[in-house]
């Protein structure tokens, strides 16, 4: 169980490394189906792990790199801490199926996001060339990010993931980051302790198993980084659609496999 957990959080931070997600999208799905936990107590423990700054190398990587923009991760944060909470609560009085569903349809919605295949199949059929990586946005809005880290905090605290899911393509499409900075942007919002609310509120429920936790944290920490520099020496649009794949496969399961 103990080398399965850290197994665990070893892939799950190259994930988050990658792709600036928290790593629960993997962790809960695999603790419900290989751990036996319940859909609520995996939620729990995952952002339990992800409570700890597990991220710090990867964000080190990144900022030395140039792609992590220090104000906007904090104003997104901010919105992170207070919608985790909300979040917590609506989870905890949901049905399971329930939420679930609604786990997979928000996973596939992601997918397609990223994925896209309509433009993907057009690039195939040499119809329009693959477009360059966007150039971020200059302008500096505390309002849209606040709201970005809201709602990726209401998801965080619902689902387990770290908020990433929701960060990385609003920033890409609101702010027009290119891909590596949304991803080290992102990480650097989630290195703070943004779910502790949330955190709170499953321990209080028994929903919440702390050593597991801490042993994913401490695989998450090592496969973050790792994922950090396999991402920065990868094109972003390879990386976009490498997510795309990976969340459209998680959100079947969900949906399809209970």
């Amino acid at each position: 169980m103990e080398i399965g957990l850290l197994i665990l959080g070893l892939a799950a931070g190259v994930l988050s490394g990658m792709f600036g997600i928290g790593g629960g999208v993997v962790i809960v799905p695999v603790m419900t189906a290989l751990f036996g936990y319940s859909l609520q107590a995996a939620v729990g423990t995952s952002l339990a792990a992800l409570l700890m700054p597990v991220g710090i190398f990867a964000c080190i990587a990144y900022y030395r790199a140039g792609k992590l923009r220090l104000k906007v991760a904090a104003l997104v944060a901010l919105g992170l801490t207070v919608g985790a909470l909300g979040g917590a609560q609506l989870a905890l009085n949901l049905p399971t199926d329930t939420l679930r569903q609604l786990y997979g349809a928000f996973l596939l919605f992601a997918a397609w996001r990223f994925t896209e295949p309509i433009k993907w199949v057009q690039e195939r059929r040499g119809q329009r060339a693959p477009a360059a990586e966007s150039v971020a946005s200059t302008d500096f809005q505390p309002l849209p990010l606040l709201i970005v880290g809201l709602v990726a905090g209401v998801i965080s605290g619902m689902f387990g993931v770290g908020g990433g899911i929701v960060i990385v393509p609003a920033l890409v499409g609101l702010l027009k980051f290119d891909q590596k900075l949304a991803v080290g942007t992102s990480l650097g919002a989630l290195l703070l302790p943004v779910s502790a609310g949330a955190v709170i509120s499953y321990y209080s429920e028994g929903l919440l198993n702390i050593g597991a936790a801490a042993l994913v944290a401490i695989g998450l920490a090592g496969g973050a980084f790792l994922g950090a520099r396999i991402a920065l020496g990868l094109p972003g649009a390879t990386i976009k659609r490498l997510y795309g794949i990976f969340l459209l496969v998680v959100g079947l399961r969900f949906l399809l496999g209970g």
